[in-house]
């Protein structure tokens, strides 16, 4: 950890928030040379990553970020994550080390047809090869197939004591599946089945609805000035 901790960092200029408009927001950015070890290590200071690049909120005015992860070995689907479970039951899953062409066309529809109103549209090739895939990093990218059809796509980093969910996405035709749930409960799966400790769901921000899923995986800890705080 103390090598971690001598890694240099930037501070972004603030920009808007896309979860509070109201608030200015601003990243510590490592600048520095990543390895998976330096990763797992800030991740467990609260920092993410965004294709190859690292960082952590650090906003002047506000600190309603607060990195979240599952307790893998302890987890246990609630009724409802149950549910979900058996409702896609008809999915095949497997699990495959690099993106694909039907894995961006996928992103593809699922930007347009969920976030069309966001910054992340109109979405191209260029955007998901810097998003999504890490050089450095060990990725892996769980699909789900419906009769041979590709609907889902689960992207989480690998690490040695954790699995760090980047990011879901799925066709949008399909959402009464709650698909973005099925991809977190398969990546719990996943990593209890590796033997990893924790999986890294980002930042839930109390005040953001879109945000508030990902207490619903318990038990599950919060980072806080006063370290990791577990919620059963």
């Amino acid at each position: 950890m103390s090598e971690v901790s001598r890694l240099p960092l930037g501070l972004s200029q603030p920009f808007e928030c896309s979860y509070r408009p109201e608030k200015k927001e601003q990243l510590l950015i490592v600048q520095s040379k990543m390895n998976p070890g330096h990763f797992e290590g800030l991740m467990s200071l609260g920092f993410r990553r965004s294709g190859s690049d690292v960082y952590r909120p650090h906003c002047p005015e506000c600190r309603s970020c607060e990195p979240v992860r599952v307790l893998v070995k302890e987890f246990v689907p609630s009724r409802s994550q149950r549910r979900i479970l058996a409702k896609n039951r008809d999915l095949t899953w497997r699990v495959v080390s690099q993106p694909t062409d039907e894995h961006r066309a996928l992103y593809h529809r699922y930007i347009r047809g969920r976030h069309s109103d966001g910054p992340m549209y109109p979405p191209t090739d260029e955007q998901f090869n810097r998003f999504l895939p890490c050089d450095w990093l060990e990725q892996r990218y769980l699909e789900g197939r419906l009769d041979g059809k590709l609907v889902l796509v689960a992207v989480t980093d690998r690490l040695s004591q954790a699995l760090s969910a980047v990011y879901t996405f799925f066709e949008p035709e399909l959402d009464k599946r709650s698909l973005g749930v099925c991809g977190i409960l398969k990546q719990l799966e996943y990593a209890k089945s590796e033997g990893k400790h924790f999986l890294y769901l980002g930042y839930q921000i109390e005040e953001c609805r879109k945000m508030a899923y990902k207490t619903q995986y318990r038990p599950y800890q919060t980072l806080t000035t006063g370290g990791w705080h577990t919620l059963a």
